[in-house]
């Protein structure tokens, strides 16, 4: 069955355009504003949104993730009132939302019941920074079963064995990580980029998507012209502290994905 990632990908190619996939944590500054905020972000340009799951020991996290995080579990977020806010969303839009969390809010749900509820909700693919494929036994047969597509990563060290391996695991698109280390940190190398996303193309058809590091829109343009999708996160987490609860928090923070979705835009040739 196609999942609506597969979709979104494929409709993408055809009108010659990469993905924009936005990253913004669930519940920063509270849930009422995340629903504000994927309403606007979709209206601005974009086509997944990841929702970070708020864990208190974010091991792949910079601080500006680790500091919504915190906002998040101070304003009462939890894994149970994320899916009760999709369910609310998905009556008024069909974007794909991939969930982001650590692998302890899950085992603390019941990774069954867990995706039960969450394809139920409407989440489109789930995303587990610290469990890569050869340590998700326990979520592979209840992801499967509920038709929950899993993403995994793939880092700059990989083996070609690793990327295989990976590859073969992995639905819905590769999240390739830009560079070793934490998100938020400066993209470096993207001759080393594109050399490492060759690499994949090689061995997958599924669509790569590049993540960490990108931070402003001619980071963007760049990755755009290499990947099949652009993950951006901790620049627009970092608008939303910057504005925090304020009215201009959401109008902001669409303007800044806008100005990304735009820069991608005009770098992409229309024969794609």
């Amino acid at each position: 069955m196609t999942s609506k990632l597969d979709h979104t990908f494929t409709q993408l190619r055809q009108r010659g355009e990469k993905a924009l996939i936005t990253y913004i944590m669930a519940g920063d500054p509270s849930l009422r504003e995340t629903e504000q905020l994927v309403m606007e972000l979709e209206q601005a340009g974009a086509d997944i949104i990841e929702l970070g799951v708020p864990f208190s020991d974010p091991i792949a996290d910079g601080p500006v993730i680790q500091q919504a995080a915190e906002r998040a579990l101070r304003s009462g977020t939890s894994l149970r009132t994320i899916l009760s806010m999709i369910a609310r969303l998905r009556a008024r839009t069909q974007v794909p939302l991939v969930l982001m969390a650590y692998y302890n809010s899950i085992h603390a749900f019941g990774p069954e019941r867990f995706c039960q509820e969450a394809a139920r909700s409407g989440v489109d693919g789930l995303i587990m920074p610290d469990m890569p494929p050869d340590e998700a036994g326990p979520l592979k047969g209840p992801a499967a079963a509920a038709g929950l597509p899993l993403i995994f990563l793939l880092a700059p060290t990989s083996t070609e064995a690793r990327r295989t391996f990976v590859a073969r695991q992995s639905q819905g698109f590769i999240y390739y990580v830009s560079l070793t280390g934490i998100t938020g940190a400066k993209l470096l190398n993207l001759a080393d980029v594109r050399k490492n996303v060759e690499k994949i193309r090689k061995i997958t058809q599924l669509p790569v998507a590049v993540g960490f590091g990108v931070a402003t829109t001619e980071d963007a343009a760049n990755v755009a012209a290499i990947a099949d999708g652009v993950i951006v996160g901790s620049a627009i987490v970092k608008q939303i502290a910057a504005y925090g609860q304020q009215l201009e928090m959401v109008k902001q923070t669409a303007e800044f994905v806008r100005s990304l979705k735009t820069a991608m835009r005009l770098a992409q040739p229309k024969s794609g």
